[in-house]
């Protein structure tokens, strides 16, 4: 079937498990434009293409072109959906100390934990006909907790009919920057305070109280062992100190500071600047071990208020929760 023969209703939002672009991606798949000029688009943007919607540059369309017709109506939810992930893509810190993401169908979700103990890591010879060491996989005591972040649309059609689509975008993709800053303060809380599951992060506190020296980021670098210290997460004002310490200031980290936008540690470690961390504390982690990720509902959004121009309150969401996977792969420096 060619891509301007689909029948596009808004029942393609409402099937589970499904979003509207794999749902079009089924119906029209990609692998079929290879070689032609359609290659390079996916099934929504052929749609696009489709309805003539230019939804970015200088010559974007109005809001008003997607509903210029009953079939291309049902596009602009994904349209929205799309705008709002782009903005949370452009602002997320997330990607950054994810070990891995889980994504599920329910509300109610129990993750798995080892928790070897020191004679159990400990990889022994084993002789022949001996018994082989165990590692014990079982799943953690209580649920991960799961929370609806979102933003409220709320605009008449009337007002926005005639604004071009690309800089309804820019809005769009804040509420999207301020969905994964909520989120990323959702995974700091359970870096610190654990899961539920009693797994606070291992405190350190500095020499001196107040007074931030290398030695006590030295302490955290040795408290992760024998996982690796290779992100350390930080608010402004906490970041100014440790880029302070002499120990920081050496040339080939302002080499790459300058270079790069990235400020460079001799420890080895990324630096993430995050208003979620309070000043006085520093949170480091080995990012492949430390954080599970566990999607319930991507981006969600009121695609019947949206198809039918009731954009008075379109409420736009995504439910997410953290697990700790390795309780030792993550510790707190407090100043």
């Amino acid at each position: 079937m060619s891509f301007d023969n689909l029948i596009l209703e808004k029942g393609m939002y409402a099937i589970p498990g499904k979003s509207f672009s794999e749902v079009l991606e089924e119906l029209d798949p990609s692998a079929n434009y290879a070689g032609t000029e359609y290659e390079g688009l996916d099934a929504f943007g052929r749609q696009l293409k489709r309805f003539d919607i230019k939804v970015s540059g200088v010559g974007s369309d109005t809001i008003s072109k997607f509903f210029s017709a009953t079939q291309s109506a049902a596009l602009f939810p994904e349209y929205v959906s799309r705008a709002v992930k782009q903005g949370a893509k452009e602002a997320d810190l997330l990607p950054s100390i994810i070990a891995a993401t889980t994504h599920i169908n329910s509300l109610d979700y129990r993750t798995i934990a080892s928790v070897p103990s020191e004679d159990e890591k400990k990889l022994k010879r084993v002789e022949e006909g001996a018994f082989i060491p165990e590692t014990t996989v079982k799943t953690k005591e209580n649920l991960v907790k799961l929370h609806k972040r979102g933003r409220t649309l709320v605009a008449s059609y009337e007002a926005l009919k005639y604004q071009k689509i690309d800089l309804f975008s820019v809005t769009l993709k804040q509420i999207g920057a301020y969905i994964a800053r909520q989120q990323f303060a959702d995974a700091v809380e359970v870096l610190e305070s654990g899961d539920g599951n009693n797994n606070a992060a291992k405190i350190i506190n500095a020499a001196e109280l107040g007074k931030l020296s290398y030695n006590d980021m030295l302490s955290l670098f040795n408290q992760l062992y024998p996982y690796s210290l290779n992100r350390l997460v930080m608010s402004p004002a906490t970041m100014l100190k440790v880029m302070n310490l002499d120990e920081f200031k050496n040339p080939l980290s302002g080499i790459n500071f300058q270079g790069t936008g990235n400020p460079g540690t001799p420890l080895g470690a990324k630096l993430l600047r995050s208003n979620a961390v309070k000043d006085g504390k520093i949170i480091g982690l080995d990012a492949g071990c430390a954080l599970e990720k566990v999607v319930a509902s991507d981006v969600s959004v009121d695609y019947d208020k949206l198809i039918d121009r009731q954009l008075e309150r379109a409420v736009i969401t995504t439910t997410v929760g953290f697990a700790k996977i390795f309780d030792e792969a993550s510790a707190v420096l407090k100043i």
